[in-house]
């Protein structure tokens, strides 16, 4: 929503004044003082007020003050005799007293979209990342306060589907207690990222928030700590925690804001969240309405790449766990969708995770194990692709790369919606090793964890069963025959086409013993 004054247009959420439809320039204090004095028309703004949200409550002089009024005034065709818009009430305060309109806020059209993923980047999540506060006035804290927030805009920049405010606009905000409207107004962003630095018996203690600005929640925090000997570690451990923190915990956000509205409203970005929300479900139905979800972001932006990954990432679960009539169809699809994903996008991550997991339907991880590797490349904090990554070495037996892939894809996302994944796939490596134990305990795990399918199940009976853990192994055969009755040996290796040929005869002689 926007606000009509005469000739004058003024949108909060672009942080823009307009006069008969062209922007105009006006400084950011004047724009923040206009917008508070309109919000809060019913009733007089003190000078007090004024400071506290223009100035971040430092305390300033009344001519300052008058400055920024007088300034105000002159942006919107006012004059301190006439005071037609904003009103003095002496030695107290200003009053907006002019005739506002609330008209719907000017956005571009979405209907026909030739060039690039423009529409999607209109409404993609947007961060801004604040320098922090230290907590002392030591040289080493007030270094870290801006060399770490620094360091997490140059990891969070690699995340394609996420906006980040550029140093020089967000490090404008240092100061401590800034008003989050304000920051989310003046840079445009939805979230902002801020933390403190302090040092505790020899120990950096570095404290992170998260912020919803619209809703003024704080959607996640944590808190990190290292020896003072390990300051560099610290910096990069907590940029790599935070990309991976963002990763789950903002498409999460969006979709619970996107599930708040009707549907007829939602724009590409509200539905790919949306449609992410179902996918880690790993359910058919749930799998269903992703497909749908994505398939609609398509419709809004043909040219949004994630739209289009999204949508392999449904055809392949569709082939992979058979879901649908036809695993045949899923497959070509789930390659023609992430093939469309590169051409619109050939520097997205997610994008080469779903193009080489399709090759996992066809038989060939060499080629997948290409595509994921450039995944990780692209983005260094990507869980999902280290995860791929240990799934196509497991498959050809290269298990000192499974074991390495996947304690980086844990140490980066402990709480991953593939988390039951990453643990079968450490379950399966060590079945070929021959540690049967470990494999048992990690295969129950696997197939206790959130969004674990049918396959899992197999795993954990078949691990057990190795093991010689039978009663173990008879519940989760039964777990995997209340998933899907007709489960057997040839989906199963359908899933995990093993190139060596020894663990592959162990395994499939202990499926058959097994019934399946």
């Amino acid at each position: 929503m926007a606000w009509k004054l005469g000739q004058f247009t003024l949108d909060p959420e672009r942080f823009e004044l307009a006069r008969d439809g062209t922007a105009m320039r006006v400084e950011p204090q004047v724009l923040t003082l206009l917008i508070h004095l309109i919000r809060n028309r019913d009733r007089m703004v003190g000078k007090e007020e004024i400071a506290r949200v223009v100035w971040n409550g430092k305390h300033v002089s009344d001519a300052s003050i008058s400055s920024r009024i007088r300034s105000a005034r002159e942006a919107i065709g006012d004059t301190g005799k006439n005071q037609s818009f904003i009103r003095t009430v002496h030695g107290r305060g200003f009053r907006f007293a002019a005739e506002v309109a609330e008209v719907p806020a000017a956005r571009p059209a979405r209907a026909e979209q030739t060039a690039g993923p423009d529409s999607a980047e209109l409404s993609r999540p947007s961060v801004a990342v604040l320098p922090f506060r230290p907590l002392g006035a030591t040289p080493d804290l007030k270094f870290l306060a801006e060399a770490i927030p620094h360091e997490i805009i140059q990891a969070l920049s690699r995340m394609r589907w996420l906006a980040v405010i550029a140093r020089g606009s967000s490090f404008r905000f240092s100061k401590a207690g800034t008003d989050l409207d304000l920051v989310g107004a003046a840079l445009g962003a939805g979230y902002t990222l801020s933390g403190m630095v302090e040092i505790q018996r020899r120990a950096v203690v570095v404290v992170i928030e998260l912020a919803d600005v619209g809703r003024g929640e704080v959607i996640w925090g944590d808190r990190l700590t290292a020896p003072m000997d390990e300051i560099e570690r610290l910096r990069q451990r907590i940029a790599s925690h935070v990309a991976t923190a963002l990763d789950l915990h903002v498409p999460q956000n969006e979709a619970r804001l996107a599930g708040l509205g009707g549907s007829d409203r939602l724009d590409a970005w509200s539905n790919f969240h949306l449609g992410l929300n179902q996918l880690y479900r790993f359910k058919p139905d749930a799998n269903h309405k992703a497909r749908g979800y994505f398939d609609r972001a398509v419709k809004l932006d043909p040219r949004f790449a994630r739209a289009h990954a999204g949508l392999s990432f449904t055809r392949f679960l569709d082939a992979f766990l058979h879901l649908g009539p036809d695993d045949r169809e899923a497959t070509a699809a789930a390659r023609r969708h992430a093939e469309r994903g590169l051409e619109l996008d050939p520097l997205d991550p997610f994008v080469h995770f779903t193009m080489g997991r399709s090759f996992w339907l066809t038989g060939d991880p060499e080629t997948a194990a290409g595509w994921l590797k450039r995944a990780v490349e692209l983005n260094p904090n990507y869980a999902q692709g280290y995860y791929a990554s240990a799934f196509t070495a497991m498959l050809t037996g290269n298990i000192a790369a499974a074991d390495s892939e996947i304690d980086a894809a844990l140490n980066l996302s402990p709480l991953d919606p593939l988390l039951y994944a990453m643990h079968g796939v450490r379950a399966f490596s060590l079945i070929q090793t021959g540690d049967l134990r470990a494999a048992a305990r990690w295969a129950d795990r696997a197939a206790t964890t959130p969004g674990a399918h049918y396959l899992i199940a197999m795993i954990a009976a078949m691990a057990n069963g190795l093991a010689g853990r039978h009663q173990q192994a008879a519940r989760w055969r039964q777990e995997a025959r209340r998933r899907k009755p007709d489960a057997c040996a040839a989906q199963f290796f359908a899933a995990f086409p093993l190139v060596d040929g020894d663990p592959r005869a162990r395994i499939a002689a202990e499926l058959r013993r097994q019934g399946f």
